[in-house]
């Protein structure tokens, strides 16, 4: 097997984005421009990938992974140029390497794979991945001979205006032999109106001396799109999502209103799922069969398993768990655990607690810190009072516990297997097991109070003393 190597150029500073951040490390769906490269290339078989960036860049380096080779282009010299500072790390058994640009996250493993197959059963020296724009203001132009050949490519800023009449337009990305690709590159000037090494100078100079170049012409010119503003990364993220949706709606799941929901790269849904209108899902989130999630919910990196239902809810690191229901109009924070058949009810919110099987926090409460047993239920109004200003303290409820609405539960504090709380209580100590727990002042009920104090009013405004 012909052994394959990507070179990703990464080291452009992107100043038409306007950002004090690398272009590529902007993100669509979630995951860095990047990102979206590293995994085309290895789609298409790429065995080694190397990107290259300057040294300003260190924090592009966060987000390139392990076995990804970088290497440095300290000086803007040009696409040619930023080719040969890969060189060195190019295995001596790389027979072809693809390069491509880090802006390109609509790029797919399927688009480069028939870049490369094209490339090597034409036996091309090089190949150009192009693709025919009714607009190709800006970009260079595949210039073919009289037999259609490719010839040449033309930079928008050197292209006569004949030439610049052309609508096939070079994508940035290609497939070399590499000992042509590196000789080529050793004859590449700056005679330029960039004063820059082109790395499509090499398709000239091939040309020049016999080899062959050919072209492959990208179906859907729109995954060959780089991105050099805020208003294409914009497009980006729009197709990709839509590519996304399309995914997880033939593997099953069902999406009502797929223009506004917007599901990020890295999330699992499983099949028969119904995802409702306006509910964003980002993260790492994991989401199982049968589950039934909107309207209006925000998820970011949490887990809902099967048969659970999720409703106008904001979820954050959560885990809900089998046939658990969530909603409307709660948050859960990180750290929160609903086990199966749990409810977190509405304007419920929960951070850092553990709430048993089939136990139900309905509405109106905060659970802080907790670790809740099964079978409880938590009344209307219920609050742990978990921080005392200078640390966070835990409240445990053991299993089959009824705490009586508008309770406060002052943390640290233990409420024993099948006791009751009183509503309106404030409880600070500990309450064994099967024990009711009260703590009310004493209610009084003063006789015909209304009617003297509506006496004496009458006769402090016949006196003058009140307006």
């Amino acid at each position: 097997m012909e052994k394959l190597t990507a070179v990703i150029l990464a080291a452009g500073r992107g100043t038409r984005m306007k950002s004090d951040r690398p272009k590529v490390l902007h993100e669509v769906c979630g995951r860095p421009l990047l990102a979206y490269v590293i995994d085309a290339a290895r789609a298409a078989g790429a065995e080694d990938v190397i990107v290259v960036i300057n040294r300003e860049m260190e924090d592009v380096r966060e987000v390139i992974p392990a076995e990804v080779v970088y290497a440095y282009q300290d000086e803007q010299l040009g696409t040619g140029h930023a080719v040969l500072m890969a060189r060195p790390y190019i295995k001596e058994d790389t027979k072809d390497v693809l390069i491509l640009c880090g802006d390109t996250p609509c790029l797919t493993g399927d688009l480069l794979s028939s870049l490369v197959r094209t490339h090597r059963s034409e036996e091309a020296a090089a190949t150009v991945l192009t693709a025919e724009l009714s607009d190709p203001t800006g970009y260079g132009r595949i210039v073919r001979g009289s037999y259609g050949e490719v010839e040449r490519v033309v930079e928008e800023k050197d292209a006569k205006p004949q030439e610049k009449t052309i609508r096939e337009i070079n994508t940035g990305s290609y497939c070399f032999q590499v000992n042509p690709l590196f000789q080529a590159l050793t004859k590449v000037g700056t005679d330029n109106a960039q004063g820059e090494y082109y790395l499509t100078d090499v398709l000239t100079i091939l040309r020049e001396q016999r080899e062959r170049v050919s072209a492959f012409i990208a179906p859907e010119p729109d995954d060959t799109q780089g991105i050099n503003n805020r208003v294409q990364l914009a497009a980006a993220e729009a197709r990709l999502r839509e590519r996304i949706r399309r995914e997880h709606m033939l593997a099953g799941v069902t999406i009502m209103d797929p223009a506004s929901t917007f599901i990020d790269a890295g999330v699992s849904i499983g099949h028969d799922t119904v995802i409702l209108p306006f509910t964003i899902i980002t993260g790492r989130t994991r989401i199982g069969n049968n589950c039934r999630i909107g309207p209006n919910v925000d998820m970011k990196d949490s887990t809902v398993a099967d048969g659970a239902e999720v409703c106008q809810a904001v979820l954050v690191e959560a885990e809900v768990g089998p046939r658990a229901t969530v909603g409307p109009f709660a948050y859960l924070r990180p750290g929160t655990v609903l086990a199966a058949e749990a409810k977190a009810g509405t304007f419920v919110e929960i951070k850092k607690s553990q709430i048993g099987l089939g136990s139900k926090v309905p509405h109106l409460s905060y659970i802080g810190d907790a670790t809740i047993g099964r079978g409880v239920n938590i009344g209307a109004g219920t609050i742990t009072c978990n921080y005392d200003g200078f640390r966070k303290n835990q409240t445990v409820i053991e299993d089959e516990v009824f705490i009586g609405s508008n309770t406060n539960l002052v943390a640290p504090v233990h409420i024993g297997r099948g006791a009751y709380t009183g509503a309106g209580s404030t409880i600070s100590r500990d309450v064994p097991e099967e024990s009711l727990a009260l703590e009310r002042a004493e209610e009084k009920v003063i006789p015909g109070w209304v009617k003297k104090r509506k006496m004496r009013m009458a006769c402090e405004k016949q006196d003058g003393d009140i307006e």
